[in-house]
């Protein structure tokens, strides 16, 4: 997506053909589950599928026109690498302009391998980058737990999977067996992190933002900033 200026509902543009959109949104979500570069862009296209404006209109074609520059592009799995598990979160605070919630993204590796990634507005607004980051951590830790038990049907036993999150803030809260007076507003169901931290199934670390490969789903991105992003996710030209 263009960096500099971010969609809006646009109110007073031109109107187009809400089953044309909605007819390409769908085909680019299908895309995405095996092009990771274009996650956040199509689902961040996606909530204007009501009334979608030509400004949402331009900014699909300009996906497509990037998919048309980059055939080849794709995840590569390589037979020999290590099968740990490890995963990656980050939250955008307040970044959509039309009810002020976050966006969470999170992916997940297993060794080297991506096998996991998502970009999700959050169901409630956060009043502040650590309660949207933990908000985002929550639900990467969903995800680890579901993966942790459908590998168990493999044999792999995981303890203690590394989540890595940019927010020292959101680490100490998760990190605090105690509920204080500024986290009691954080809906209950988003506080199940801290258990499974106590008991040992997940680990919290720091990763510096310039390394923090969750930010790819969560904002719009320069050039330098997207492709070193998914050449860390493993993602090559197969050409």
């Amino acid at each position: 997506m263009a960096t500099g200026t971010l969609l809006d509902a646009d109110p007073s543009g031109k109107s187009v053909d809400q089953k044309v959109y909605r007819s390409m949104i769908g085909s680019l979500l299908y895309l995405a589950v095996s092009r990771p570069d274009i996650m956040f862009a199509t689902c961040f296209c996606a909530r204007y599928q009501s009334t979608p404006k030509e400004s949402h209109f331009s900014a699909v074609k300009r996906i497509l026109r990037y998919l048309k520059g980059s055939p080849n592009i794709g995840l590569w799995y390589p037979k020999d690498s290590r099968f740990e598990l490890t995963a990656f979160t980050d939250a955008d605070h307040a970044g959509c302009k039309l009810d002020r919630k976050s966006t969470s993204g999170s992916c997940q590796f297993i060794g080297d391998k991506l096998v996991s990634w998502t970009s999700k507005k959050q169901n409630c607004v956060s009043t502040s980058t650590a309660e949207a980051e933990y908000v985002a951590a929550a639900s990467c830790c969903s995800q680890v737990l579901w993966m942790m038990t459908r590998l168990r049907d493999f044999g792999y036993n995981y303890k203690r999977v590394p989540i890595y999150c940019d927010s020292k803030s959101a680490i100490s809260i998760i990190a605090n067996p105690i509920q204080h007076s500024k986290t009691k507003h954080i809906d209950v169901r988003y506080h199940f992190i801290k258990d499974h931290v106590e008991k040992g199934n997940i680990e919290m670390h720091f990763v510096q933002t310039d390394f923090q490969l969750a930010d790819l789903f969560t904002k719009q991105l320069d050039e330098k900033r997207f492709q070193f992003l998914i050449s860390k996710l493993g993602m090559l030209n197969m050409s």
